[in-house]
């Protein structure tokens, strides 16, 4: 079976504070895009890659999603369900569990927590990040001039999975 482009994506759009040693980004709010892409395997996966690549957010690994809380202070993150399902935790411990499946992709802004809790199937994950942006793990606080330092990320110029249009660009523009 070939990957499918849907034409209607439905996202769900939350904002979230900090939380322990997590940040989140008060200002950027996580998008959840369901059912983006249809399909299997790898093709499903080289269609992530190409999809983001089209819009502007170079794909940069495929494999799985860490299963301790991390965040990343140095880079936005979109993340493309290639293969199996997944409950991961977003926010940093005690956050809130979100389900994800092949075809979904979860859209993270810095600072923004996350942890796989669970998963079934082979699980498949396509990362990718905004140009000249190289992503950290982070398991700590950061310090008030890392905080100033992520804040101070370039925004992303297109949506990872509509472009020039989409959510990112609806629900991100306004928070600039």
């Amino acid at each position: 079976m070939q990957a499918e482009s849907r034409d209607a994506v439905h996202a769900d759009v939350f904002r979230l504070g900090p939380r322990a040693w997590v940040p989140n980004n008060a200002h950027l709010p996580v998008i959840l895009y369901r059912d983006v892409l249809q399909g299997d395997g790898d093709r499903l996966a080289s269609a992530f890659e190409a999809m983001f690549q089209r819009n502007g957010w170079p794909p940069k690994w495929r494999n799985g999603i860490f299963d301790y809380h991390h965040f990343h202070s140095s880079a936005h993150e979109v993340l493309g369900i290639a293969g199996g399902a997944a409950d991961v935790i977003v926010g940093g411990p005690g956050g809130r569990v979100v389900h994800l499946e092949a075809g979904d992709a979860l859209l993270l802004p810095a600072g923004t927590g996350h942890c796989l809790e669970s998963s079934s199937g082979p699980l498949n994950v396509i990362g990718a990040y905004p140009p000249d942006q190289q992503w950290d793990i982070r398991r700590d606080a950061l310090t008030d001039k890392e905080r100033a330092a992520m804040e101070a990320l370039p925004f992303p110029h297109s949506d990872p999975v509509r472009g020039k249009q989409g959510p990112l660009i609806d629900n991100w523009l306004s928070a600039a």
